[in-house]
């Protein structure tokens, strides 16, 4: 049996050692989904502990329509993207860090036909990334376009990069060097594509390995990740992975290294990493005797061609359709399954450390800022933890609204999104 849960927030992607255009530390800049190096962990000295509706909330800015992607902020600029519950309207908005006054709303594209997506999910889920003059929006299927930051002029846009969704849009994309890198993996085709970030122009395009989706039905072909850069001995790897196989590409040419066989529908959360070894949840699965689960699977990624049997490290069973993306730390991850478990794995042998049950679907990804990991629910409940081998709450805090996005931590301040509003969140 095959599930139709699926993804939010703007999903993706791992930790990039190298390679990566962030402009300035992360401190400053929150450049992409999880933070300028893609792991979830912000470079900051400080960081709120305890806020409310009317408790350190600097501003409070209403965002207009529905969307799921988190704030990026490059300068005094936050950029999000938003859209009409129908789809046939995708913007992106521009936020005043200091102050929370729009800037720029500008309407990207006004699409003639519109795809259908999962009820939780929306037309404007994928994270946009940016640097300096430039912040890059996607809506997969829908659209993917460049905008000037200074003038709000689009620079380029491309709507001819298709794939059958099904339960809509969220693989979020990343610059590499000149490249802007997208991951479409539908029902029906699935491929990877740089873009020449200047004039949006196709620099290589490569289709994902078709015998390991050969065993899948066709609604079990789909995913929904955000692929990573990892360097390994000194070279670049592009780190995507699909419901059937993980695959490394070298990101300049787009050729595969290696791959991993493992998962079968939907894979939503990005890959991460920690010394070197890369780590990532496997779609929804069904055993023999026909239990759904998930795993994760620990990769050593020096190894070319199918490295299934020779590099994985180990694998756990999870419960299945895992939506957030993990955070490691010191050699511990920290993750919040489907079935609302808090759990702390030991990332050297997939043992399990502690687990503590929690009352609220949490989606957004937990992110490591000044100490603390941070945990956000779909109902507006935060829990801050000691990361450790002992379960240490620091602080629990509530918003009336929802929680889908993962916020951006940086200059003592958190920048929230809602499902109605963006907010500033300070000391």
């Amino acid at each position: 049996m095959i599930r139709e849960s699926f993804i939010l927030s703007g999903f993706l992607v791992m930790f990039l050692l190298s390679g990566l255009n962030t402009a300035k530390s992360q401190d400053s800049n929150w450049t992409h989904f999880r933070g300028s190096n893609l792991n979830g962990i912000a470079n900051v000295e400080s960081a709120p502990l305890r806020w409310g509706d009317d408790l350190n909330i600097r501003w409070k800015t209403e965002i207009h329509d529905k969307g799921w992607s988190s704030p990026v902020v490059y300068g005094n600029q936050i950029w999000v993207t938003t859209a009409t519950q129908d789809g046939t309207d995708l913007y992106a908005v521009c936020v005043d860090f200091q102050t929370g006054k729009v800037i720029h709303d500008i309407k990207v594209f006004s699409p003639e036909s519109v795809f259908g997506k999962h009820s939780i999910n929306t037309y404007a889920t994928p994270t946009p990334c940016i640097e300096k003059n430039f912040v890059y929006v996607h809506y997969g299927s829908l659209g993917t376009a460049c905008i000037n930051t200074s003038n709000s002029s689009v620079v380029w846009r491309r709507t001819d990069l298709k794939c059958r969704h099904v339960q809509g849009p969220a693989s979020s994309p990343i610059i590499y060097k000149n490249l802007l890198i997208l991951h479409y993996e539908g029902t029906d085709v699935r491929y990877i594509v740089a873009l020449n970030k200047s004039n949006g122009k196709t620099a290589w395009k490569t289709d994902r390995p078709a015998k390991p989706y050969e065993p899948l039905t066709e609604i079990g072909k789909k995913a929904y990740t955000t692929p990573i850069i990892l360097n390994v001995r000194g070279r670049d790897l592009l780190i995507s992975n699909g419901s059937a196989v993980c695959n490394a590409y070298d990101p300049n040419t787009g050729e595969e290294v290696w791959r991993v066989i493992r998962g079968a529908e939907s894979t939503v959360s990005m890959p991460f990493t920690e010394n070197g070894i890369v780590f990532y949840y496997t779609g929804f699965m069904v055993d023999t005797d026909r239990s759904e689960f998930s795993e994760i699977v620990a990769v050593n990624p020096d190894g070319k061609g199918d490295i299934t049997a020779t590099n994985v490290l180990w694998k756990k069973r999870m419960e299945p359709m895992q939506l957030l993306t993990p955070v490691i730390k010191d050699g511990l991850i920290y993750t919040v399954d489907t079935k609302n478990n808090l759990i702390c794995i030991d990332a050297s042998t997939g043992k399990e450390i502690w687990t503590t049950h929690l009352k609220a679907n949490f989606n957004a990804s937990p992110v490591y800022a000044a100490g603390n990991i941070y945990l956000f629910s779909v109902k507006g409940e935060s829990l801050v933890i000691k990361p450790g081998r002992d379960l240490e709450i620091v602080a629990q805090n509530q918003v009336k609204d929802q929680i889908w996005a993962t916020p951006a931590f940086l200059r003592n301040s958190i920048i929230l999104r809602t499902d109605k509003y963006l907010c500033r969140i300070v000391r």
